[in-house]
């Protein structure tokens, strides 16, 4: 059974960058992305995030199951905002253009669809970099790249197997679900909505199970063999930064601050079209 997200050597520019160099363009791109809700700087970020994608030959049949996961939870997040704030956009942009009435004090206006909108796009701008990320970045590489930088050995272990374990977690799901499934319990499309939520949510506690014996497992092997005991250690996998990893650091920090000043120029971080 072939994994949704899990590391995959290919040749292209992103998978030859450092792993230190990649997560600090995630963080960075995460950062810019959480401060600005400027829609022109979504909108380039957008595009930039799709190109990466693109770029990085990942596929899409690797993402297709978490990316709907992700839909749904920003289909409800948007919703709820409705619910509980339909006025919010009307706030913000100090306007209020009414496009149609629901019911009640629910009224849908310009300004409400917009700050959603942005809500929206802020998604759109994370979910590709973080794809990327996780599917060019080769957990041993990337913990030998932090360890470099000045991040203890120790840290940067643990991060390399927690990337190295997503994979893992995805196959645990897969079988606890085909055993349900084996048992009688639908959970394909043929069942209600409310139904599969109800059926996936009672896979969690079996699979928190696995994994926390899982986690015992490893660190009494890494115990025995010593791990942690001395200050420094060698990696099998280890790169320095080249220039094309300055270049997209460099790049990285000035898109940031440009971003900064377009989204903050005027003492708002909101970007308003309905002005004048």
């Amino acid at each position: 059974m072939s994994k949704m997200i899990s590391y995959e050597l290919k040749d292209t520019p992103i998978h030859k960058l450092t792993g230190f160099t990649k997560l600090f363009f995630f963080l960075i791109w995460c950062i810019t992305s959480a401060l600005t809700f400027d829609t022109r700087v979504l909108a380039v970020m957008l595009l930039i995030g799709v190109t990466i994608f693109i770029i990085s030959k990942t596929k899409w049949k690797q993402v297709s199951g978490v990316f709907k996961a992700v839909m749904f939870f920003m289909v409800v997040n948007l919703t709820c905002i409705f619910l509980f704030a339909p006025e919010q956009g009307c706030l913000i942009y100090d306007s209020r253009t009414v496009l149609f009435h629901i019911a009640g004090r629910y009224y849908v206006t310009a300004e409400q669809l917009f700050y959603e909108m942005n809500v929206m796009m802020k998604y759109f701008t994370v979910i590709p970099s973080v794809f990327v990320f996780i599917v060019t970045t080769d957990p041993s590489e990337f913990a030998s790249s932090l360890n470099g930088v000045g991040v203890p050995y120790t840290i940067s272990y643990a991060v390399a197997i927690s990337l190295r374990y997503i994979p893992d977690i995805q196959d645990e799901f897969h079988k606890i679900k085909n055993a349900q499934e084996a048992r009688g319990i639908e959970m394909s499309r043929k069942a209600s909505v409310l139904s599969r939520i109800k059926s996936t949510a009672s896979i969690i506690f079996p699979l928190l199970f696995i994994s926390m014996d899982r986690i015992n497992v490893v660190s009494n092997a890494m115990e025995l063999r010593g791990f942690g005991k001395k200050k420094q250690r060698t990696w099998y996998r280890k790169r320095a930064l080249s220039k094309a990893d300055y270049s997209v650091i460099a790049l990285s920090l000035f898109f940031c601050i440009a971003s900064m000043i377009i989204t903050y120029h005027d003492g708002n971080r909101f970007y308003n079209p309905f002005i004048g």
